[in-house]
This record gives structure tokens, C-alpha cells and sequence, in this order.
């Protein structure tokens, strides 16, 4: 079975399989054994440690460390109980969670229905509000049962739930939003002990963990902004787990005893997004992004087999749409590259028959250090498009200036190089957010930087998520790809490859997800 039908089968079984024993999930309470300590080298640093108020990876990291969701995934995109044991569907568009017994909070008090209440109409109100799109309604019917309804027929709803986490309610109220943001607190298997901003960030296993105690004692995690600075920490000992090994260093890394080096695709799919607004902040009189045969010509302009091979070493695979063969709403044989492959007179010819000859100055937002090489691939991106009369200005930034930035609405912003990866194995998920129509229906279009607006992938999108048919919903998706690779809002570039380096002592396995969890690591004694 391939990947692509097994998450189809995951989704339509998802009820019965809800109310099986955790299988592959299955918790062991850790032995006593003497303290054991990791420490993990990141890119960078969390942003902040309030799971409603952003989305990008070191802080996603934090958050399942920190806090549970009712679903949980697994290292392989498998879907299976978290805080709620069980679930089913008391009529198409009703679901019922029945929650675990006595789990705590890491102050003691024990989940309740109402606090995840509380954590979905909290969410109705925060930047991440996409999430609960369709969430219609959530209500208590006891302390260890609640009732999710969704606008409609809804077959994706427990794979969306996995992605938000459960806060107390009485603490969260108590404390306050500015305050959530450094001091979290969860029924995650580690709670926070100390974070020096930019330097590290201690969390300790939380003994009262629903599942068991976790196998490590102590996780030190260190933001380390520079490849060579993180290898050289490896390899000196100060580090037993780097996230990103640079691509450069992964042969004198594997040459030294101790050290384990592991690769997989990644989800991470880089993106060039595209303004189509008629006037743009950083373009000169009318936009010409707004004409098709303008994104075409930059998609024919870029060589992405030559950034591959020239920035990446090779450890990238260019994208064939906005989400991988293994998701709902991939269509098979349809591949961005062959639909329009790199032809520079092709492309000329296309600016000069959307009247733009001599191209046009334009500003590209991006970062110098979430992605991996994301300048250099940056300063490519310039060199390629130059070449089609299209003067792409860089506008540079770290990652925790950049979200702010490019947030949704933003007036600063004319073309912008970001990632997205969808781990819930659903297109949906990614297509409501960066492709619907902004401000036309609430919890959708809010993380559409391009302004793109398609009646038709709007109505296909709505059938999607009016569906409990998992292959119907699936056919509504695909066609909503069809148009989407038709029109180009955004240029897929090339999913990452995750690289990672480890100490032999540690024993770790990359996620899909590309989410370090220190629960499912151990130390050799």
C-alpha cells in the first residue's frame, strides 16, 4: 500500500481506529536509572512559547514538548489517540472525544473538557485561527467528554486536530497572553526549567506525564544560527544531535567515529510567492504579476536543477506540486517542472507578450537563516530572473524579524520565498490558508500572501470540506491542484532534505514532520 492510500485508509477508518488500544503509540514508563541529559543544536531559537500566536519550526518543536493535542501523529504521519483515548461521529457533522483519565497540567490540575473548550475559542480569535476553520462549535458535555460540531460533513477533522495543542484555561486567564508567551505550561511530556533567549532552552521531564516519565532526564536545546558553527559543537562534544547538518560538511562529519549521519525527504516545500494585486508595494506603476504569462516566465526562468546541484549538493528534490505524492489532493503524472521547464527564450517571449520586455524591478522578501541555504538560493533566484529583464532587489532578514514582516495583510511585501509543509497528509489544510480568497469566509485565505482569488478553488475547497467521503474529498482537492499549478500564484521550488548528525550514544530517529521530540529519544548509560 502506498503511503498515499494508507492516509486515505487512516482518515476513513479514523473512528474505529480511535477507540483501538495505542498500538505503535503505546507509552512505557521510564525505569529508574541514573539522569540522563541531551542536547540538541537548532537553527534557531523558538519565537515565542504561546502555541496560538505562530507557526514555524523551532517553536513547533517546543510545543509538542510542552503541550499535547487531543490527536497525535507519529514519527511516520500515523494518527492515533493523544489526550482523547477515543472518538466517533454522533452524526455527520458532530463528533464526540472522550478524554484520558487524570491526566495533569504541569501545575497539578487535571485536564478537563472545558479547558479544551476554552483552547478552541481561544484559537477562534488568534493569528492561528486557520486551524479551527472548521471547528464550528465545541462544548463540554462532562469533564472528560466534548462535543466538536463542524459546519458541514467534515472527513479530516482528527488529522486537523493534531495540530492544535491544549491549554489550561485557568492559568492561561491568570497569567495572560504576553506572559503564555515565556512561561508555558501544559500536560506535555517536559516542562520549561530555564530559557536564556538565543543562548538555550532547558526543559525537564514532567514525572506526572500521562504516558510515563520520559526516558531523558534534562534537554538542553541551542540556537545556533551558523552550519559551521553547529558541526564544529558536534564534533567537539558540546552538542549530541544537530538539526540541518550544513550540506558541505556532511562527508567530514561521517568520516569521524561516534557519529551517526541520517537523511529523508522532507514535507518543507519551498515556495515563491507571487503578488497578484494590481498595485504592489515594491513595483513601479501597475503590477505586472497580475498577468499569467508574467508567472509563467519567471517559472521557466529559474533553473532548479542547477540550484540543486550548485547550492544544495544535490540533497534536494524539486517540486512537482504544493504538496507530496503521499498527500490527499496530489495529482498523479501532473509535475510543475515538465509543465513548464526551464527555457529562458520561452520566457522572454513571454514577458514580451504580456508587454513587459524589459521586465521590471521588484523586492523579494526571504530569510538568511530558517531555510537551508536560503540566501544563496536567494541570491540565485536573483541571478536567474535577471536574465529575463526581472531586477529582484534582496530583502534579507532573520527569521524573527521575517513573520512579522510578511504577516497577512501586509502592505510591505511584492514577492516572498518562504516554506510549507503539511503533516497532516491533506492538502486542505495548506490550500485554505495560502489559496483562498482573503476575507470571504472566516479561518480561510489567512496566510494568502499573494491576494490570489479563484471562485473556482474556493468552491472546490468548500466541497472538500463539506464531504465525510474521504476519496470525494480527495477528487475535490485534486482539481483545486489542477488549477492551482495552472494559474501559478506561487513557484514551487524544491522540497529540502532533512540532514541530521547524532551522537552513537543517543538514540534518535528522524520525523517526517521534521519535529525533534525528545520523548521518543534515549541516552546509552
Amino acid at each position: 500500500m502506498t503511503l498515499h492510500r494508507s492516509i486515505r485508509c487512516l482518515l476513513a477508518t479514523a473512528a474505529l481506529a480511535a477507540t483501538l488500544p495505542l498500538g505503535p503509540l503505546a507509552f512505557a514508563t521510564a525505569a529508574e536509572a541514573e539522569a540522563k541529559e541531551v542536547t540538541i543544536g537548532l537553527t534557531s531559537d523558538p519565537t515565542i512559547l504561546d502555541p496560538q500566536a505562530g507557526e514555524e519550526l523551532s517553536s513547533n518543536i517546543m510545543f509538542y514538548h510542552l503541550y499535547d493535542p487531543l490527536v497525535r501523529r507519529d514519527k511516520d504521519l500515523k494518527f492515533g489517540p493523544g489526550l482523547a483515548e477515543s472518538w466517533s461521529q454522533k452524526d455527520d457533522r458532530t463528533w464526540v472525544f472522550t478524554l484520558r483519565d487524570g491526566v495533569k497540567f504541569h501545575n497539578g490540575e487535571t485536564l478537563k473538557a472545558s479547558d479544551v473548550v476554552f483552547t478552541i475559542d481561544r484559537l477562534k480569535a488568534s493569528v492561528m485561527s486557520n486551524l479551527s476553520a472548521n471547528i464550528a462549535s465545541a462544548r463540554a458535555v462532562d469533564d472528560r467528554t466534548v462535543e466538536i460540531a463542524t459546519p458541514g460533513p467534515y472527513a479530516a477533522l482528527p488529522n486537523d486536530l493534531a495540530a492544535i495543542l491544549i491549554l489550561n484555561e485557568a492559568y492561561t486567564k491568570k497569567v495572560g497572553d504576553a506572559e503564555l508567551g515565556l512561561k508555558p505550561m501544559g500536560t506535555g511530556p517536559y516542562r520549561l526549567k530555564e530559557w536564556a533567549k538565543e543562548d538555550r532552552l532547558t526543559l525537564e521531564a514532567f514525572p506526572d506525564y500521562y504516558g510515563g516519565k520520559a526516558k531523558i532526564d534534562t534537554v538542553v536545546f541551542r540556537p545556533i544560527t551558523n552550519p559551521a558553527t553547529r558541526t564544529a559543537a558536534l564534533l567537539t562534544g558540546e552538542l549530541d544531535v544537530v538539526q540541518d547538518l550544513a550540506v558541505r560538511d556532511i562527508d567530514r562529519v561521517k568520516a569521524e567515529s561516534g557519529v551517526t549521519v541520517e537523511t529523508r525527504p522532507s514535507l518543507l516545500n519551498i515556495l515563491l510567492a507571487l503578488d497578484v494585486r494590481e498595485t504592489s508595494p515594491t513595483i513601479s506603476g501597475k503590477n505586472p504579476m497580475t498577468d499569467r504569462r508574467v508567472r509563467e516566465a519567471m517559472a521557466r526562468a529559474i533553473d532548479v536543477a542547477a540550484i540543486d546541484r550548485v547550492i544544495m549538493n544535490g540533497l534536494a528534490t524539486p517540486s512537482a506540486q504544493f504538496v507530496p505524492e503521499s498527500h490527499l489532493g496530489y495529482v498523479e503524472g501532473a509535475d510543475f517542472r515538465q509543465m513548464y521547464p526551464f527555457d529562458l527564450e520561452r520566457a522572454k517571449a513571454l514577458m514580451a507578450e504580456a508587454g513587459v520586455p524589459d521586465g521590471f524591478a521588484v523586492t523579494l522578501d526571504a530569510t538568511n537563516n530558517r531555510y537551508v541555504n536560503d540566501a544563496q538560493v536567494a541570491q540565485a533566484l536573483t541571478s536567474m530572473l535577471g536574465k529575463i529583464g526581472i531586477q529582484l532587489k534582496l530583502n534579507l532578514m532573520p527569521k524573527s524579524n521575517f513573520w512579522g514582516y510578511i504577516r497577512v495583510p501586509s502592505p510591505k511585501s511584492s514577492m516572498i520565498m518562504s516554506g510549507w509543509d503539511v503533516p497532516s497528509g491533506d492538502a486542505g489544510s495548506m490550500y485554505n490558508s495560502l489559496y483562498y480568497s482573503r476575507d470571504k469566509k472566516p479561518g480561510y485565505g489567512e496566510v494568502n500572501r499573494t491576494s490570489y482569488s479563484n471562485p473556482e478553488v474556493d468552491a472546490l475547497l468548500d466541497k472538500a470540506d463539506s464531504t465525510a467521503n474521504v476519496e470525494e474529498r480527495d477528487a475535490h482537492l485534486q482539481e483545486a491542484t489542477k488549477l492551482l499549478l495552472a494559474d501559478i500564484p506561487m513557484i514551487p521550488i524544491h522540497y529540502e532534505q532533512d540532514i541530521y548528525a547524532s551522537r552513537d550514544k543517543v538514540t534518535f530517529e528522524p520525523r517526517v514532520d521534521k519535529f525533534i521530540w525528545a520523548y521518543e529519544m534515549d541516552v546509552a548509560e
